[in-house]
């Protein structure tokens, strides 16, 4: 037989919502809500880890701990009243021995004090460097070119300052009265003071330009990078730290007897000078080399006062002459107007000796 056509499908069937195939229907997953900005993580936790303002604030409080029980320690050793501080470190160091205000510093409360006060704060940015889970190498003790460093910074520190002292005598400003110390007396003074501000430097170094200045660089750059979306955001954050840090370490000479409003302002000046070496650097080396043997030349070889203060045991005796604020007075070279065309020419040669960008890019980039 022949095939039969399909016959049409009726308009009932097109109709028919029961032969239209079924497609599951699939449930859209909502989108998970943004973390709040005040939970508990993004309040104490940033994209860099702990944030800035509470590391600085965990760090002040572990430092004070250390030092009062360092305090606390030696009261027990020696039951004196609290000694006075080298000048340049006025940071709440455990008292060593009892000192007279004004008096010469001796060589072992000096020791004993600059030593133990760089031991607390050591051991404070060893254990944020823990907590932050952080080398402890990018708050400033970089092991990259540290000796050659180092030792630059000795020698310039001893130039500079060798060449303040005997401007100062040219134009009169400065007097040598006579040699106090022969022999092995000069060496062992010599020695001892050399250690005691070698202690000066690293203590005040990395105190005011080690963990601090690198928590408070990091915490600065993100505000710059929040409020301007600058790319230059780390720099920003480094020249204000610098500034504001450099103001407090200049700030912290004030109760130093001897002390000037000249004084203080180049010690503010001499510490972002210390600044720019860490930004050229990448690390304190060079500083501390620098600020080690400035203080010794001031204090020991010839005799001068040290930001107010003079040492117990110096191999030439001086006194200042002329206006103070060209001689320095009582405050020492470093309260003299002379300083700052020194302090320039510092500058130059720590431009002209140190590789450009050296260490700019690992320090903002930690």
């Amino acid at each position: 037989m022949p095939d039969t056509p399909e016959s049409p499908a009726s308009p009932a069937a097109e109709n028919d919502v029961s032969a239209i195939p079924v497609i599951a229907s699939v449930p859209i997953a909502e989108p998970p809500a943004p973390p709040s900005p005040f939970s508990a993580r993004n309040v104490f936790l940033g994209a860099d880890g702990l944030r800035a303002g509470w590391s600085l604030l965990i760090f002040a409080v572990l430092l004070a701990a250390l030092l009062a029980a360092t305090t606390f320690l030696f009261s027990k050793i020696y039951p004196h009243p609290p000694a006075a501080a080298h000048p340049a470190t006025q940071t709440g160091k455990p008292p060593a021995a009892p000192v007279a205000k004004g008096a010469p510093i001796k060589p072992r409360p000096m020791l004993l004090n600059e030593g133990l006060a760089f031991f607390c704060v050591a051991l404070a940015t060893w254990i944020m460097a823990k907590i932050e889970r952080r080398p402890s190498s990018v708050y400033g003790f970089s092991p990259r070119r540290w000796l050659p460093n180092f030792a630059a910074g000795l020698v310039w520190g001893l130039v500079f300052l060798s060449l303040l002292v005997l401007t100062l005598r040219a134009t009169g400003l400065l007097v040598f009265d006579a040699r106090l110390l022969f022999g092995a007396a000069a060496l062992h003074y010599g020695a001892i003071w050399l250690v005691g501000f070698l202690l000066v430097g690293l203590l005040e170094e990395y105190l005011t330009r080690g963990y601090l200045q690198f928590t408070l660089t990091r915490g600065l750059s993100g505000i710059y990078a929040g409020l301007f979306k600058t790319p230059h955001a780390n720099a920003l954050g480094f020249w204000t730290a610098a500034v504001i840090l450099s103001f407090l370490f200049g700030f912290g000479h004030r109760s130093n007897p001897g002390e000037s409003p000249l004084g203080l302002l180049s010690a503010g000046l001499a510490g972002f000078f210390f600044c720019f070496s860490l930004w050229r650097t990448g690390s304190l080396w060079w500083a501390v080399g620098f600020h080690c043997t400035w203080d010794w030349a001031q204090s020991f070889l010839y005799g001068v006062a040290d930001s107010g203060l003079m040492v117990q045991g110096h191999l030439f005796g001086t006194h200042p002459l002329g206006r103070p604020f060209l001689s320095g007075g009582l405050t020492g070279p470093e309260g003299s107007l002379f300083l700052y065309p020194v302090l320039a020419l510092a500058v130059a040669i720590l431009v002209l000796t140190l590789p450009a960008n050296s260490g700019r890019e690992r320090l903002v980039q930690s």
